[in-house]
């Protein structure tokens, strides 16, 4: 698990740039400091190091409510090969990012930052320092009131901004304090869907790849109304307009995986148009996507409770994209998992 990075910094020379004296917790890999040819001088401004040419880097910052499970998907992105390190001090992120950069070693790092590193309304300003030199990607956790409550009261473990608050009050204070941060995340995850191992499989499906540019990943998933929207979704379309296997007694048991139910989803009239119109809407929208430097766009598709309906009409979907070869997953948030219910 990642451990919390030493704040001090020390200087090597009048030419070499400041690093950080010790980043503990993180993969053992040296940083490679940033070329600096040039004689500035101490009021000169710092330049960013030439760029390592071999491979891509990439950056990406984890954050979010206190007890949402940082320190464990820090943890499952150091297991996918990130540099990681936990704390960071916001003033550091900027040189954190030339340091990896110029690095021969690091192409992927990732750092975990909270409220208790201050300033935190000064993030959106930082990030944007930071993208005029890496990808960067912004990863914001989060979960529900009563998740957070029920978490901090099974660990015993005080909120950070509880000095003599409930941790309702704190946990809400937080919320409100965050939101300049939310506001510019690429990546929304409630935690409170998952468990520890669920999670870690969840940025694996979001985050692993080969040595080959990731591009635009999609991922199409299922829902149920009644269980609320998911909050990392980009695109929502609700499928209730189509007829419900909940009402034919042999498919009540089912769900949308398996073959009979996504037949008889499928031999709607409407079924057929409204797939047909909402992979023309995608492939129109993707490209755009893509020019504006989208990496992850979440699709949901909404039914009442999660279980035929939508989760056929995701299944297929992902089928589409795949054809078109675009790189997609599939997940089902409420989709149960039943011992009669077979795979398609």
């Amino acid at each position: 698990m990642a451990k919390k990075a030493a704040k001090s910094v020390k200087k090597t020379d009048n030419k070499s740039a400041v690093a950080p004296k010790k980043i503990s917790g993180a993969r053992r890999s040296s940083l490679s400091r940033p070329n600096s040819s040039s004689k500035s001088s101490p009021k000169s401004s710092r330049k960013t190091p030439p760029p390592i040419l071999d491979q891509p880097r990439e950056l990406v910052v984890l954050t979010g409510i206190s007890g949402a499970g940082k320190l464990s998907a820090l943890k499952a992105f150091e297991d996918l090969g990130f540099y990681s390190v936990d704390n960071l001090p916001l003033e550091l992120i900027p040189r954190f990012a030339d340091l990896v950069h110029g690095s021969r070693e690091i192409r992927r790092a990732a750092i975990g930052v909270d409220i208790r590193e201050g300033l935190i309304e000064r993030f959106p300003a930082i990030l944007k320092q930071v993208r005029k030199v890496l990808p960067t990607t912004v990863v914001y956790l989060e979960a529900s009131d009563d998740v957070l409550v029920r978490r901090y009261s099974e660990t015993r473990r005080p909120h950070p901004l509880g000095r003599g608050e409930t941790v309702i009050r704190s946990i809400r204070s937080e919320r409100k304090r965050l939101d300049p941060v939310r506001n510019v995340a690429d990546v929304l995850i409630d935690t409170g869907k998952f468990n520890v191992h669920e999670l870690r499989a969840h940025i694996n499906q979001q985050f692993e790849r080969g040595d080959h540019d990731r591009g635009l990943l999609i991922s199409t998933t299922s829902f149920g109304f009644k269980n609320g929207v998911p909050t990392d979704s980009d695109l929502v379309f609700d499928v209730r307009f189509l007829p419900n296997p909940h009402f034919i007694p042999e498919f009540r048991p089912l769900t949308g995986q398996d073959p009979r139910v996504a037949e008889y989803v499928m031999s709607f009239p409407q079924t057929k148009e409204f797939l047909e119109r909402v992979e023309q809407l995608l492939l129109f929208l993707l490209p755009h996507y893509v020019k504006e430097g989208k990496s992850y766009l979440t699709v949901a598709f909404g039914c009442t409770g999660g279980q035929h309906r939508s989760v056929a009409i995701a299944e297929e979907m992902k089928k589409r994209l795949a054809a078109h070869d675009y790189r997609a997953n599939i997940s089902h948030r409420d989709m149960p998992r039943l011992e009669g219910a077979k795979k398609a």
